[in-house]
Parts: C-alpha cells; sequence; structure tokens
C-alpha cells in the first residue's frame, strides 16, 4: 500500500504550495486529505496554525464539503453515482456486484483497511452510465467485466497510474453539433478581433447578439459585463462556473474536455472589457481527471502569447487563470456560494444584494459566468453580434446545447438553436417510448407527453442544459423521490424552510414509497412546498419542491395509489417493531400485538 505521509509534511507542503493563502483552504483540504486519505483532528490543527486563521474556520470548511472526511476511507474510495439515470441503468445492482466481489458492505471500510464503496451525487457521467469515482477520478460506463477487473486491481494493491487506461476514457458523445462543436475555432482570433476592435465595440457587439447565460438563469450577459466595467474596484476577476452539478447535465464536460481553448478566450476577453487581470475557474470536484489537460491548455496558451503579460504584445493586456477545485457541493453552482468556496469557506450563498458583479471575490468586482457563456461569448467576438441573434428566437438568441440521456437510444450532446421542440429532441436521440421529459434538471421542469410540442427557449421551457428521459415503463413517483433525496442531501443548512423543508418532504415521500400513505400527508406535502418556495434562502430551496409538485399535477396516478387510507396513517409500525422481542419469547398470540392480528 502507498505510504501515507507525516501529519506535518502533508500539511506544509501544501500550506507552502499555495503561499499560506486562506483563501486557499478547499484547495489545501483537497491536497491534505490526498496525502493522509482523510483529514483528522490534528492536521486541522496543524493547518490552523500553518494559515494563521481560527480553527473554527478550518473546521468548518472541512466538515461542509461532501468529499471531505475525518475517518480513513482506505486506499481505494469508490463513489458510486447515484443520479436517477445511473438507477435506470443498473447502478444499485452493479454497486452490490462490487462489494460482493470486495467482500464489503456500502458505506463500511473493509476489514483490511484498503477499501471504501458507497454513493454520491450525481457526477456527470449519465450519458455513460452507470459511473462512479474511484479516487476522485471517473470509471464511465460500468458493467460486471470492468467490475471484475477493478477488483483485481484492487486485491493486487496497484496504483491508479498503473491502471488500464481504457478504464477511464470518457466520450465526448457529441450527436449533434453546432456553432459551439461543430464549427473550428482558431485560439487567438477572438482576442485579435478585440484588440482591433476594442473594449467598447465588443462590449457592442456582444449586447446585440442579446446573448443570456446559459447557466440557467438567462440574466443578459452584456449587461453583467457593462455593471461589472463601471464597478470600482483596486483589482477585477473573472470566474468560469464549472460547477456542473445539476443532474443529468454534462454538456460543460464536453467543452472543457475538447473545447478549452474556446472558453479560455471567452473568458481573456471578458477580462480585457470589463478590465480584470485575474481569472479563475472553478472546477467540480468531479472531473479531477480534467485538470491535467486543463492546466496542459493554459500552458500552451501562456508560451503563445494568449496569457500572461502582455497578451498578443498589447501592453497592460494582462491576465491569467488559474484553476479551484470543488469537493462535491451542489450548492457551489449558485455563483455566490461558489465566490465563498473560492475563498476558502463553506459554500453558503450570499445575501444579494450586492451581487458579484460590485462586490464578489475578496470584495471585489467579479465576472461570473458558466462554461457555455464563456463559449459563445468567443465566438460572438469573432463573427459578430448580428451573427448569433440570426439564429434562436427573438428573446433566446443563439444555439444550446442539451445533455440528453435515459431512455433514449443515443445518449450525448445535442446543440440546437433555442426553440426547438421538445418532440424534435426526443425524435433525434431516438425515444420512441417517452412518458415525460425532465429539462433543466431536477430543478427545472417535469414536461409530461402531452406537452412534447413545448419549445426549449427562455420563453417556454429554460434550461442549463439537462433533458432527461422516462419511458412510459418509469414509475415518476420514484423519479421525484430520487430527486426529494438529492435535495436533502444537497441543501447547504444555511436556512430552516431549506434545511428542513427538503428533509421532511424526503420522509414524506419515502412514507408514500412504503404504503403508509394518506390524503393528510398529501396536504402536508403541499403546505410544506409553499414554504419552501416562498421563504427559502436561494434558488435551491425555491426550486427543491418542483420534481414533486409537478409530477403530482401531470401524474396524479403515481400518487394516489400510493395512498393507504384517507385519514392519517403513522409511518412507524408500532407493532411491527415488537416482532424481535415476539421471537425471543416465542410468543404470537393476540395479546402479544398492540391490535389483534386479522384473520
Amino acid at each position: 500500500m502507498p505510504r501515507i505521509a507525516p501529519i506535518s509534511e502533508a500539511v506544509g507542503h501544501s500550506v507552502e504550495r499555495h503561499g499560506a493563502r486562506p483563501s486557499h483552504l478547499v484547495q489545501i483540504l483537497r491536497e491534505v486529505q490526498a496525502e493522509l486519505r482523510c483529514l483528522p483532528g490534528p492536521a486541522l490543527d496543524e493547518l490552523a496554525r500553518a494559515l494563521r486563521t481560527p480553527r473554527v474556520r478550518v473546521e468548518s470548511a472541512a466538515s461542509f464539503y461532501h468529499f471531505f472526511h475525518s475517518e480513513s476511507h482506505g486506499a481505494y474510495e469508490i463513489l458510486f453515482s447515484d443520479n436517477i439515470i445511473d438507477q435506470m441503468l443498473g447502478k444499485r445492482e452493479m454497486m452490490q456486484y462490487l462489494c460482493k466481489l470486495l467482500w464489503l458492505q456500502p458505506g463500511k471500510l473493509s476489514e483490511d483497511g484498503l477499501v471504501y464503496v458507497e454513493s454520491t451525487s450525481d457526477i456527470g457521467m449519465a450519458d455513460q452510465g452507470p459511473a462512479a469515482l474511484v479516487n476522485g477520478h471517473v470509471l464511465p460506463s460500468l458493467d460486471e467485466s470492468r467490475l471484475e477487473l477493478v477488483a483485481g486491481l484492487i486485491r493486487d494493491q496497484k496504483p491508479l497510474a498503473r491502471w488500464p487506461r481504457m478504464l477511464f476514457e470518457v466520450a465526448d458523445n457529441v450527436r449533434k453539433a453546432g456553432p459551439l462543436l461543430g464549427q473550428a475555432f482558431e485560439p487567438g482570433s477572438a482576442l485579435r478581433k478585440v484588440l482591433k476592435q476594442g473594449a467598447e465595440r465588443t462590449l457592442a457587439e456582444l449586447d446585440a447578439s442579446n446573448l443570456r447565460g446559459r447557466g440557467g438563469a438567462g440574466f443578459k450577459t452584456a449587461v453583467k459585463w457593462a455593471s461589472c466595467r463601471r464597478a470600482q474596484g483596486s483589482e477585477k476577476h473573472v470566474v468560469c462556473n464549472a460547477d456542473e452539478g445539476e443532474p443529468g447535465t454534462f454538456k460543460d464536460r464536453v467543452l472543457l474536455q475538447s473545447h478549452a481553448d474556446l472558453v479560455f478566450e471567452g473568458m481573456t476577453l471578458a477580462a480585457r472589457v470589463i478590465g480584470a487581470s485575474h481569472g479563475m475557474v472553478y472546477l467540480r470536484g468531479e472531473y479531477l481527471y480534467l485538470l491535467q489537460r486543463l492546466e496542459a491548455v493554459l500552458a500552451r496558451r501562456r508560451k503563445d502569447g494568449l496569457l500572461g503579460k502582455g497578451i498578443l504584445g498589447e501592453q497592460g493586456f494582462d491576465f491569467d487563470i488559474e484553476i479551484h477545485l470543488g469537493a462535491g457541493a451542489y450548492i457551489c453552482g449558485e455563483e455566490s456560494a461558489l465566490i465563498e468556496s473560492l475563498e476558502g469557506k463553506p459554500g453558503k450563498p450570499r445575501n444579494r444584494p450586492p451581487y458579484p458583479d460590485t462586490f464578489g471575490y475578496l470584495g471585489e468586482p467579479t465576472g461570473v459566468n458558466n462554461v457555455e457563456t464563456f463559449a459563445c461569448a468567443a465566438k460572438i467576438a469573432v463573427h459578430g453580434g448580428a451573427w448569433f441573434a440570426g439564429m434562436g428566437t427573438p428573446a433566446s438568441t443563439g444555439s444550446k446545447l442539451m445533455s440528453v440521456s435515459g431512455d433514449v437510444k443515443r445518449p450525448g450532446v445535442y446543440e440546437y438553436p433555442f426553440g426547438v421542440s421538445v418532440k424534435q429532441v426526443l425524435s433525434d436521440c431516438g425515444a420512441g417510448n417517452a412518458q415525460a421529459v425532465q429539462v433543466g434538471g431536477p430543478s427545472g421542469t417535469c414536461v409530461s407527453w402531452r406537452e412534447f410540442d413545448r419549445r426549449i427557449c427562455f420563453e417556454d421551457v429554460p434550461t442549463a442544459g439537462a433533458f432527461m428521459v422516462f419511458s412510459r415503463d418509469r414509475d415518476m413517483f420514484e423519479v421525484a423521490r430520487n430527486f426529494a433525496h438529492f435535495f436533502a442531501h444537497e441543501s447547504c443548512g444555511f436556512c430552516t424552510p431549506c434545511r428542513v423543508g427538503t428533509s421532511l418532504l424526503r420522509n414524506h415521500m419515502d412514507k408514500l414509497a412504503a404504503g403508509k400513505g394518506s390524503a393528510y400527508d398529501m396536504v402536508q406535502m403541499k403546505r410544506l412546498m409553499h414554504i419552501m418556495l416562498t421563504m427559502s434562502h436561494c434558488g435551491l430551496g425555491h426550486t427543491a419542491a418542483n420534481p414533486v409538485v409537478q409530477t403530482m399535477e401531470k401524474f396524479p396516478d403515481a400518487y394516489e395509489r400510493r395512498l393507504r387510507n384517507l385519514d392519517f396513517e403513522p409511518a412507524f409500525d408500532l407493532d411491527g417493531a415488537l416482532q424481535t422481542a415476539r421471537l425471543i419469547t416465542g410468543r404470537d398470540d393476540e395479546w402479544a400485538h398492540i391490535v389483534s392480528k386479522q384473520p
């Protein structure tokens, strides 16, 4: 087994590498855990001293993120993606099969301290599921033969560097390409255009394009950049939100894997427009496998004069990009929570206003955009705003990348002009028996078979990119229950309506699934969901009830057949809890039961 470094050595090396900056705490915690296999109390003490920061701050960050743990998970930590699509593709069976091969139970370290197997939230591989992470690296398209190979490698204690590369190969699965994915892009072409026409003209072209944010909210990009350009600050920042955590979404993964120049170019032209010198990519922890290749692209761009001091020979055009890795927190997809994480804190959403364009990273003006948005901006710089506005609809210009998964013959990434119908996407991906599509992930819109003529655009069905298809063989109640568990797991705990509400909603759904539901539960769920929608602090709580609300409305039979009584039915079975005592005493007569035995 690999050597475990002493605590002082692991902490010292990482702190030194990051210049002892408390703002890099999440990155330091990742590196220390990789060395020690966990984050024990003495390591947190050492970190607090080395960073000269309160111990409570270190502890709060270490306890917030799902990928951090205080006890060892062994030399091999395997986390199976628990997205509903992975479950449909056999996640449970594959996880059980691996546990059987390795003689262990999920959630428990093996007796020899070698391996740990558990579930995790969606890892961005819905087109290649079931999938898992091994020590943070993606294992796509799992089946029994692959798991047998994995089990053998673990038994032989082979380091990951010596595992067959084919186990880690992630395909782009681009099924339909458009202007973003299908047209060649020359690195530097957008920057040369910006330097020729100037920042003001570039911003005007962006405004004419009517580009709206591709992360789901749809805020106009030119307005955000103009506000950041006007903001006062000694330094400004550009942040790329690559925390693609919405279940069923993986299109940013493809952009970063095969079109990174396009994304980095968009960030650099944004820096020119707003006057920033510092850029950051917040890369979700599940995309660790992309880190090395992204760093290589950045190095090449520095060498070619597209990053660093005096970009393309333009004096004063100084801008560089660093990559920060997340550590497993869906909430960090929200831009203010992402900035908190970049500052080394728990990723909890801020009160707004002020917004990041005036008060962002380290309290300075910050332009935050999605991966796809930056890619679009680079294309607009080259081809002009009118070219982009000529695609899509007047209110939703350009093209949109769709992450298509589920009950389809051809899962993958599809690029369409905005305004495409749900029916057209279903036809292209080979979904001939669909009853519903979850557009935009769990927090988005459930489109039933009666609504397949609806269009993908901000004025009808907006989306960050997920397009999960469910056939008529699927139980939409179970789909909604999976999403309820997801939101309960991912709530950051900042506000009571979300922290408590998501847990109670999950419990109600589990009660219905156990056959103990009643009309009373349905009423309580509706009241609860109203509180979450109107009183939660951020978008997670506002949208967490969406899957249940919409499936209740569109698939009422899925709920009604689970209602046992019209009146209240308790979730706890007191008589059933006494079964062990009856077995011990050998009694099963009428007086040994809380209620009379039924004939």
